[in-house]
């Protein structure tokens, strides 16, 4: 089972708080230009972009609702979409894609997401089973969490060759005086966690979006005329996040939703730097 210890730093460590209901035919908050749509307005915007990424709390169910209104409402619009998963590794594609052809079944497939991910499957089993019945590729994005892992712990001066090799290729740690602005505003109130190693959480953070963005720009060169869904924890899905290391590696018109979250993502504090839109119910 996935290990809770950077789930601990980059959820509960990053202070969020509860979420609200939300599904397909509700308001947004198009930040843009401070409008309210409909949810189907958003997904017209939306329909512009190759890549969408959509933030959760992990273990909020409205979240997972949302992300499958979203999914749904792109695919049925005919794009040709693909999701991205932040809760499987990019080893378990082999897995993933027996999955989706209806090769494996769901007792083999269940101790694959345990192996990978350590929430309660019922969470997202809405999400993979409508892939299956759909034939929408399911793309695993993470690393292993023993490289994130000894990142938070000792930095990532640490990793030694065997390790830096479980990474994607050319992947450093410039952490750069905006991002890391970003993350101890974040980080502020729970260094005692985790013995005070700011940077060492930084550059964990760090490894983990470029990791991902990697394997989300590796998939879209293969897969030419592709839509990625992205879905990943809010930490990660904000624009400061995965979207700004995959604009340094290609040029892709992305779109960032994020959901209501009370103190951290609101209406009246959200700007463009942050989220292109913000579901509000």
């Amino acid at each position: 089972m996935r290990k809770k210890f950077l789930f601990a730093l980059l959820i509960i460590g990053l202070g969020f708080a509860a979420g609200v209901g939300m599904g397909g035919g509700g308001e947004v908050l198009r930040v843009r230009d401070g409008t309210i749509k409909t949810f189907d307005e958003m997904i017209r915007d939306t329909k512009k972009s190759e890549i969408v990424f959509i933030g959760e709390l992990h273990d909020f169910p409205e979240h997972h609702q949302l992300e499958l209104n979203v999914i749904r409402a792109l695919h049925e619009s005919g794009a040709p979409v693909a999701i991205g998963l932040e809760m499987f590794r990019a080893d378990s594609q082999k897995s993933l894609d027996n999955w989706v052809r209806g090769t494996l079944t769901l007792d083999k497939f269940l101790p694959v997401y345990y192996d990978n991910w350590g929430e309660d499957w019922t969470l997202y089993e809405n999400i993979i089973s409508y892939a299956r019945e759909h034939g929408i590729p399911l793309i695993g994005l993470n690393i292993p969490d023993s490289i994130a892992q000894t990142v938070a712990q000792k930095g990532f001066a640490s990793l030694n060759a065997e390790e830096k090799k479980q990474l994607p290729p050319e992947i450093s740690c410039d952490v750069d005086p905006t991002y890391m602005k970003f993350i101890r505003k974040a980080y502020a109130g729970h260094a005692p966690s985790v013995g005070n190693k700011f940077l060492n959480f930084c550059e964990a953070q760090m490894i983990w979006d470029k990791s991902m963005a990697w394997h989300i720009v590796q998939y879209l060169k293969i897969n030419s005329g592709k839509k990625m869904i992205v879905l990943a924890g809010v930490g990660h899905a904000w624009k400061r996040g995965i979207p700004e290391q995959v604009s340094r590696l290609a040029h892709y018109p992305s779109t960032v939703i994020l959901p209501v979250i009370p103190g951290q993502v609101e209406p009246e504090g959200v700007t463009v730097t942050d989220t292109d839109y913000v579901v509000l119910r």
